[in-house]
């Protein structure tokens, strides 16, 4: 991969449609929302199709033609993406569907999906120029970020809350970046960060505060059309913290079809959450777009103790689209899957990877999910990552 590559060609607001440029550091949308890196895909329609990806690389820079990075040498990669997709036999049985797959993305490096998104903003970041990363982070997106900032070459500080599992704060000590701990949730977190933003010069990579996070997760959607022979799944069920995947995904679905890979049937999409922090579960029963702000979040599935996300109304939107719906579930079931996983596949999960096999029961019940469906379980990162952490007491009925 020598020859420049094609970029994107500008990026739109999310909400307004309103464009601006590609080359040049930015943050949101002058409407406060994110901004989306578009590509000429008429431009690449008929040549970066499924049968072009033969003998390609086997990380998620197989799909560089609808990725941003022009400069090749601006590649930062450790050999994120292209996570097993496993067959789950008895874990189908237990759950009550035909057919279960786990992508177990905890194979990536920093085992979680974060890495994916690191690689694409720490990538643009320097090849926009950007001189000292910065983020907030509920725990995994900062052993990420610390680890491509550190294969990078740039400086990175990460502010995380002060019981963010002790493995990934030992991670991001070990890989260089500045650690600040913070009594308090992500959001507070997110302060510090827009301060050293403004005394200092940090560039912030903030979920869906640039666009580039966004993505390297889309790739999941690419990787799952091409694990599955060229198909997808009837159910895609994913833990949802600040949403980045999930609406990744929906944005690769239609590039996907502009591309003419696939047609306009899309899986269902659900959002899964935690009772004790569920912004998104609250406004898709609602029927509103703003989820607002989750007072007194708490959840040891640190990925998921987000109690405000940026792009809210893009998730509801994919969510609702694609026929899917959002639920919560407590700790509690959270942890009893996690071992059931275990047991049935070989996959420790992390407590996320646990709240999304705990989701289909109850969504079985309700029929979002039917017996006869193929469903994708995402397992967003390793186990290991949360030992010592323990699913918090309920306060009230257990039932999800």
């Amino acid at each position: 991969m020598n020859a420049a590559l094609p970029g994107a060609t500008h990026l739109e607001c999310s909400l307004t449609g309103e464009r601006l440029e590609s080359e040049l550091l930015q943050r949101l949308s002058p409407a406060g929302k994110p901004l989306l890196a578009r590509y000429d895909l008429d431009a690449l329609r008929g040549r970066f199709t499924p049968d072009a990806l033969g003998g390609r690389r086997s990380d998620l820079w197989r799909y560089a033609d609808v990725l941003p990075v022009r400069d090749p040498a601006c590649i930062v990669s450790l050999g994120e993406g292209w996570t097993p997709l496993l067959d789950a036999p008895r874990l189908a049985a237990s759950l009550g569907v035909r057919r279960c797959l786990v992508k177990d993305e905890g194979q990536n490096p920093t085992a979680s999906f974060k890495a994916r998104g690191m690689a694409l903003a720490v990538s643009r970041a320097l090849e926009l120029g950007a001189k000292t990363l910065a983020l907030p982070s509920a725990g995994n997106a900062g052993g990420a970020a610390a680890a491509y900032g550190a294969a990078a070459g740039l400086p990175v500080h990460v502010v995380v809350p002060s019981d963010t599992p002790v493995p990934i704060l030992e991670e991001i000590r070990s890989l260089g970046a500045h650690l600040h701990l913070l009594d308090g949730l992500i959001t507070d977190c997110g302060r510090v960060v827009q301060k050293g933003v403004r005394e200092h010069g940090w560039w912030d990579l903030s979920t869906l505060k640039e666009p580039y996070r966004l993505e390297g997760k889309k790739t999941m959607a690419y990787e799952l059309f091409e694990q599955l022979g060229g198909r997808l799944p009837d159910v895609i069920v994913y833990p949802t913290g600040g949403g980045t995947g999930l609406i990744g995904m929906w944005k690769a679905f239609e590039e996907m079809e502009a591309l003419r890979w696939i047609g306009g049937d899309r899986p269902r999409m659900i959002s899964v959450q935690a009772a004790g922090c569920s912004p998104i579960v609250r406004a898709f029963e609602a029927g509103v777009e703003d989820a607002g702000y989750f007072e007194g979040a708490k959840t040891y599935a640190s990925g998921l103790r987000v109690p405000a996300a940026v792009g809210d109304f893009l998730i509801l939107r994919a969510v609702r689209a694609s026929g899917g719906a959002a639920i919560a579930v407590t700790d509690q079931e959270m942890a009893r899957w996690v071992n059931i996983v275990g047991r049935t596949t070989g996959v420790f999960a992390a407590p996320e990877g646990g709240a999304v096999a705990a989701a289909v029961p109850p969504l079985l019940r309700k029929g979002v999910i039917r017996e006869s469906d193929e469903v994708v379980l995402f397992n967003t990162g390793s186990g290991l990552k949360y030992v010592g952490m323990e699913p918090l007491a309920p306060e009230g009925p257990d039932d999800p």
